[in-house]
């Protein structure tokens, strides 16, 4: 009979014994007579003297049940066990649910739930010395049978053994070297002896669960401690994954200094792949007793990413770094340049954007790892946007591949986008602020990427996505720079709409932050649609500071021709919306000066010549076309759009007015090209129609954008609910959803 401490051995042999047919004797010394069963228990326990007598015993035909346990450490043992099997072994396996349920029921005399059974089961790994402990212990408390038992056993165990057990009672997955470590001694040899013991479940080395919290119970609050540190130790010395022996540790509930150092690497290691996981290792490693100092770096690093409140402008090293990042997040760009240039480190090169922003680039790029090197070096060739654009592309292609381990002032996915706007790019836009690039940054980026990928999508004509985010709440609130952008997003859709109420609403939000006068090259295209707004809400002196700032930055950089026209551009449209002709035409005389080879630029100074003879009633309506052409190709349709829609209301020829109108139509198409496909029958005229309503759009301002009277939207939206075979509205949206959208 073999099988562990508490697997019933001594219960199994009693009904073998009540069941033979011959004596039984229970000796208690180890002799026989044959036709006598001789019933041994314990035989691992007989001294070697005693092992022998019983093998000649047997050898001599004297019947023989023996009991023992799995181990056989002696050739004495060995030498009966072999005789004794000839006859037949039995393994004393572990219960099973129903097996515990009977014996729980015996030893209670109640019938057993099967919850209940599962429990104990769970438990006790079905050791039946275990399970009838905790069947009649009192609930909520360590069994006492249980207690006893352990006190038993490491009585009489080493110390190198003893100390394995609580290792093991602290319930942690420790590879066999880490288990040494920590308890000091070669564990092989003490789990077989614990196994025997029947404190491990069967078939593994894990402590049998109420036995861990029994010996967990007997254990000093010191001596735990203590354990807590040399696994923790144990850890560091093995270098084994921090975050997995962190996770070991809080398992452990392990509040020493040697785990606070296991959790603060855990942090550290975690802070730029899962933020918000490292920021719950820092709070662990600050509570097992971690110097908030050493925890802060890392700390405000996973913060800053999370979009957190930091403060870190007065630390250095990391720290400074993390400021410096946190005050461009903010859109303090001279703070932002202030710290970084201050800051160890990559410091000098991640400060390059900032001053370029603020027209005081350096001279040189520091060394760095390759991306922010190329992010720089972009930066300082933005005066020329076509050329800028292929370093910034390179720095996101990298920071993809090898993201910095620094928090970043901006990505260069976003300065690439802004670049790529002014260059007339709108695609390389999109393709770098798509889903891929999204998680470059950080979650603090996400929406600062979502913003500019809707803002881009906006200037090229389409809408959808600005709705969207428009519509989009924010869940936490945004660093200023991100909510200047919404800002000029909300203002740009009411724009393009004809929304007075919506554009008060966007200029309310963004008046506070334009007062704050920090204003950089990057928010000059952004900043169009706020500026507009103000001069259409007869405010345009709450914009000048910041056109003056703008024109101050551009005039540092030595005026390059894609931002100084940029900047004319605004102050021209500024000029549009209240009609004033004369401002129109000192900008048209300005940007006449200009010469350029690039496409967006010189169709911006043609249109700005056009548009100030327009404004004082002289239209040229094939002038007016050419001119609409190049705007559109410059990703600039909406803007085509006004021109032609303004020139054919001051022409006096009804033929050429007719004209100018429909080609204002062709231009304010949301996407003519996506239209096409899939319509379900509707023209191209009612699909625009459509993907407006879809979009949340009035019927007054689907025809202030579209150039046709809200009764017309009207005529055309009966006709789209006729078509699609729909009797309501939420139906008609329903299909509408369905067909332009898959």
């Amino acid at each position: 009979m073999v099988g562990v401490d508490g697997a019933g051995r001594t219960h199994r042999l009693r009904e073998l014994a009540a069941a033979a047919a011959a004596p039984v004797w229970w000796p208690a010394a180890p002799t026989g007579t044959p036709g006598r069963l001789l019933v041994v228990d314990d035989a691992h326990r007989l001294d070697a003297a005693a092992l022998r007598t019983l093998s000649r015993a047997a050898r001599g035909g004297v019947p023989m049940v023996i009991a023992r346990r799995p181990t056989i450490g002696r050739p004495e043992l060995a030498e009966l066990d072999g005789i004794v099997a000839a006859g037949g072994v039995e393994i004393l396996t572990p219960l099973d649910h129903d097996g515990v349920a009977r014996l729980v029921a015996t030893l209670t005399g109640r019938p057993v739930s099967p919850d209940v059974a599962a429990a104990v089961l769970a438990a006790s790994a079905g050791l039946p010395a275990v399970a009838a402990a905790i069947a009649t212990a009192p609930p909520g408390v360590p069994a006492p049978a249980l207690l006893a038992r352990v006190q038993r056993r490491f009585a009489a165990l080493g110390r190198p053994v003893v100390t394995v057990a609580r290792v093991l009672a602290l319930e942690l997955d420790l590879p066999d070297h880490v288990l040494a470590g920590a308890a000091g001694t070669e564990a092989t040899g003490a789990l077989r002896i614990l196994r025997d013991e029947g404190l491990l479940v069967p078939d593994g080395d894990r402590m049998i669960p109420a036995v861990a919290v029994a010996v967990l119970a007997e254990l000093p609050a010191a001596e735990r401690r203590r354990l807590h540190d040399a696994v923790a130790g144990a850890l560091l010395a093995a270098r084994a994954d921090p975050v997995a022996a962190a996770g070991q540790l809080r398992a452990a509930r392990a509040v020493t200094p040697v785990a606070a150092t296991v959790y603060r690497e855990a942090g550290e290691r975690l802070r730029f792949d899962d933020p918000a996981g490292a920021l719950g290792w820092f709070d662990d490693a600050v509570d097992a007793g971690a110097d908030p100092a050493a925890v802060a770096p890392g700390r405000a690093e996973a913060s800053a990413l999370l979009g957190l409140p930091v403060d870190a402008d007065h630390g250095d090293g990391r720290l400074a770094l993390v400021a410096g990042a946190v005050a461009a997040h903010q859109g303090r760009t001279a703070r932002a340049a202030e710290l970084l240039v201050g800051a160890a480190g990559p410091g000098a090169v991640l400060a390059v954007p900032a001053q370029v922003g603020l027209g005081q680039a350096p001279a040189t790029v520091g060394p760095a790892p390759t991306a922010l090197v190329r992010l720089a070096e972009g930066a300082l060739a933005a005066a020329d946007p076509e050329a800028a654009l292929p370093l910034l592309i390179e720095a996101a292609e990298e920071c993809e591949r090898r993201p910095p381990a620094v928090v970043l002032p901006d990505t260069p996915h976003a300065l690439a986008a802004v670049v790529a706007v002014t260059a007339g790019d709108v695609a390389t836009a999109e393709h770098l602020l798509a889903p891929r690039g999204r998680d470059v940054g950080g979650p603090v980026f996400a929406e600062r990427h979502r913003l500019l990928l809707a803002w881009a999508r906006m200037r090229a004509g389409r809408y959808d996505t600005a709705l969207i985010e428009l519509g989009r709440r924010p869940g936490a609130e945004q660093p200023g720079r991100e909510r200047l952008l919404r800002a000029a997003l909300a203002a740009g859709m009411a724009r393009r709409r004809g929304d007075i109420a919506g554009l008060r609403e966007a200029w309310t939000g963004a008046e506070p932050l334009l007062a704050r006068r920090t204003a950089d090259l990057w928010q000059l295209e952004m900043l169009e649609e706020l500026a507009v707004a103000a001069a259409r809400l007869r405010r345009p002196g709450r914009a000048e500071p910041v056109l003056g700032l703008l024109d101050a930055i551009v005039t540092r950089l030595g005026r390059p021709v894609a931002w100084s026209v940029a900047l004319g551009w605004i102050r021209l449209h500024m000029a549009i919306v209240t009609e004033d002709a004369e401002a129109a035409a000192g900008v048209a005389g300005q940007l006449s000066a200009v010469v350029t080879g690039a496409a967006r630029p010189r169709a911006q100074c043609a249109a700005a010549a056009l548009w100030a003879r327009v404004l004082a009633g002289h239209v040229d309506p094939e002038a007016t076309v050419a001119v609409t052409e190049d705007l559109h190709a410059a990703e600039l349709p909406w803007e085509a759009s006004r021109l032609a829609g303004q020139a054919a209301v001051r022409t006096s020829d009804p033929v050429a007015a007719r004209h100018l109108l429909e080609r204002a139509r062709e231009l304010a198409e949301p996407d003519r090209a996506a239209a096409a496909t899939g319509g379900a029958g509707l023209s191209e005229r009612e699909l625009a129609v459509a993907r407006l309503v879809l979009a949340g759009s009035t019927h007054r301002e689907i025809g202030a954008q579209l150039y046709i009277a809200p009764k017309t939207v009207e005529h055309h939206v009966a006709r789209i609910r006729a078509k699609l075979g729909t009797t309501t509205r939420a139906e008609m949206m329903a299909v509408l959803r369905e067909i332009l959208t898959r």
